[in-house]
């Protein structure tokens, strides 16, 4: 693809079909995360264990099927399984309105909806992170990542909007329509891509657990990627501990109702865009390396302050800190993206993400089960501490491997051989 004018990717009519269901999608996934605590905290009256575990459970898929997830789809065409994926969490979604107007929601029912639904949105992300290279070309992966943050940046801002109003207006489990209904418009608009990619053949169709196990071995013995996904993994710990207990601090202890809450969340969806918008320009002029260490240790302490807020005008000061975090957290994907998909090769990308995103969203697992602990145990407030300092520490991994001085994504003609002595470009 040739990208002669400003528009760049936006030229294509594929592109601007994928770029149109990633913005109705998401904006129906940031409903969905503001609506499914809230029904636990607001309609079900759930406590801090309670709304912990629901994040665990929103999570808990990439443990269950990650690895034979990619797999998998590495052996099918990505296309179809973003179709159908989109299709089927649109229904599940819609399962709860219906549950809520008869009478039977309870929190397992939002338990078993949050787990099926992170269950298929862990065969959609694989499937949509081995896609783009296969439909942009891979010399324009940055440019192709960082029009597609912006865009889920934007619905992170008016997803959150939306939905504080919404769940006032209809109550939470009503407001879950419009998820569904985003769900539903993202299938449909990616029915739309021409694009198709060929199928594996016969050779490529090893054994399940043959395929986990290469995808493992590329990923853990390459320093570069070895150090994105435990970065990611770290941080994502802390981050869900934070961001969990920060629900629960806003509605109990600042006294917020769901359009302020929904105003803070909107605030965090500014910083995303602003940092989709600069990703590229500070990869280039920091490198695309140091990048990945600097955007957590220079964002993350600020998302301290919410700890220090009282009811008033100073949580919207403290707001200020998690838009940073949103802020730095884009940068920082947008450069790891670009390094996992140009060193791995076609038929590993799919378990390349997955085994990324087992590791990645592993912790976010883990980090609602320990921000439901631990906020029982030492409250909302002094949680939101241990997130802050936990996701600032998170840098490590990269910080202490080849990317601390890698200014550009190692270039090769088979980026299957790239191993530890990898061709980097080093800082000056």
């Amino acid at each position: 693809m040739s990208s002669p004018d400003r528009l760049g990717l936006l030229r294509h009519p594929d592109f601007r079909r994928l770029f149109a269901a990633t913005a109705v999608g998401q904006l129906g996934d940031r409903v969905v995360f503001l609506t499914l605590p809230l029904i636990a905290i607001v309609a079900l009256d759930a406590g801090e264990w309670q709304v912990g575990l629901l994040s665990t459970t929103t999570m808990a898929g990439s443990l269950l099927v990650g690895l034979p997830a990619g797999a998998w789809v590495d052996r099918v065409r990505k296309r179809s399984v973003l179709i159908s994926t989109d299709l089927l969490r649109a229904l599940v979604l819609l399962s709860l309105p219906v549950a809520w107007w008869t009478g039977v929601l309870t929190v397992w029912w939002l338990y078993a909806v949050a787990l099926t639904h992170g269950v298929l949105t862990v065969f959609f992300d694989v499937a949509y992170v081995s896609y783009l290279p296969h439909l942009v070309g891979r010399e324009h992966l940055v440019e192709g990542n960082s029009r597609l943050s912006a865009v889920r940046s934007v619905t992170s801002i008016g997803g959150p909007a939306m939905a504080g109003p919404l769940v006032g207006w209809l109550g939470a489990p009503a407001a879950v329509l419009v998820s569904s209904a985003g769900m539903a418009a993202s299938g449909l608009l990616a029915l739309g891509i021409r694009k198709r990619e060929p199928r594996s053949g016969p050779g490529e169709r090893a054994r399940l657990g043959q395929d986990i196990k290469e995808g493992l071995r590329f990923v853990l013995r390459r320093p570069v990627l070895r150090a994105t996904v435990l970065t990611d993994g770290t941080f994502n710990v802390f981050l869900v501990m934070y961001q969990t207990m920060l629900m629960v601090f806003l509605a109990r202890e600042i006294h917020l109702g769901s359009f302020g809450i929904g105003l803070v969340l909107s605030g965090m969806g500014c910083g995303s865009l602003l940092g989709a918008l600069l990703a590229a320009r500070l990869s280039r002029w920091v490198g695309q390396g140091p990048v990945i260490w600097l955007a957590p240790l220079v964002t993350c302490p600020l998302t301290a302050l919410m700890a220090l807020a009282r009811p008033g005008w100073s949580v919207w000061v403290a707001s200020f800190g998690v838009a940073a975090l949103s802020f730095g957290g884009v940068v920082r994907l947008v450069a790891q993206a670009s390094f996992q998909q140009a060193l791995t090769p076609d038929r590993l990308m799919g378990r390349m993400s997955a085994t990324a995103r087992f590791v990645s969203w592993g912790g976010l697992a883990l980090g609602g089960l320990l921000g439901g602990a631990v906020g029982s145990l030492l409250g909302s407030r002094l949680t939101l501490c241990v997130g802050a300092a936990g996701m600032t520490l998170s840098l490590l991994p990269a910080l202490l491997s080849p990317l601390r001085t890698l200014r550009e994504v190692p270039r090769a003609q088979d980026p299957v051989h790239i191993g530890d002595q990898a061709p980097v470009t080093p800082a000056p």
